[in-house]
């Protein structure tokens, strides 16, 4: 199998598994018909849930759009799967086997913060982008330290890996980040929450930097 999809710069949705089925695909269906970026599925899955079922409805959605389908943290399903990657919220203990069990392409990404020694491992590794978390303040990445800008500064000295920005990001807090070098923001509730997924998505895109003159 070909890995072909890439991570365009813009919008990197997130989706919840715990989010009711319908609705998910539902609004995803509708959030498809603008552009995104990518769409991660969160390792938020609850106790019985037919995960396969759902990463193949997920993905059927998504590649017929080609927009690439990740996996948060649970690279096991790239092996009887047609997602097209994986990302990381913390430096895998044994990446090289990783690799070596898909054993096909596939798309990486890791979440980072404030530690350098995350950016360095994830350029060495030649991973495909990585995310700051969190921005803002945000109800859905309460893991996450707060960035400083100046972290995500470093980031593009030290690489040319894509970077997305994550965490609280609001179409009405994104002139806080005039001035940084990113290419995407990733979200989460700030779409799939709203009431009209399509016209969210066109105001973060209508907002991010390269959109808005």
């Amino acid at each position: 199998m070909t890995q072909t999809r890439k991570i365009a710069s813009g919008i990197y949705l997130v989706v919840d598994p715990a989010m009711e089925e319908k609705a998910l695909l539902r609004k995803l269906e509708v959030v498809l018909e603008e552009e995104l970026a990518a769409v991660q599925l969160w390792d938020n899955f609850y106790a019985g849930q037919k995960v396969y079922g759902l990463i193949q409805k997920i993905v059927h959605l998504c590649h017929a759009k080609e927009v690439p389908v990740l996996i948060n943290n649970q690279w096991e399903f790239l092996l009887d799967t047609a997602l097209d990657g994986v990302h990381f919220d913390a430096i895998p203990d044994d990446f090289a086997a990783i690799k070596k069990a898909v054993h096909r392409p596939f798309l990486t990404g890791l979440t980072c913060g404030n530690d350098e020694a995350l950016i360095i491992w994830a350029h060495e590794k030649q991973l495909d982008y990585i995310s700051f978390c969190s921005v803002f303040p945000s109800a859905t990445s309460t893991s996450c330290e707060l960035v400083t800008f100046e972290s995500i500064t470093r980031a593009k000295k030290i690489s040319s890996m894509p970077v997305f920005l994550a965490g609280g990001i609001k179409p009405d807090n994104l002139p806080l980040l005039a001035g940084l070098e990113y290419d995407g923001v990733a979200v989460i509730s700030g779409i799939m929450n709203a009431d009209n997924p399509s016209a969210s998505v066109k105001e973060y895109l209508r907002r991010l930097p390269k959109n808005n003159p």
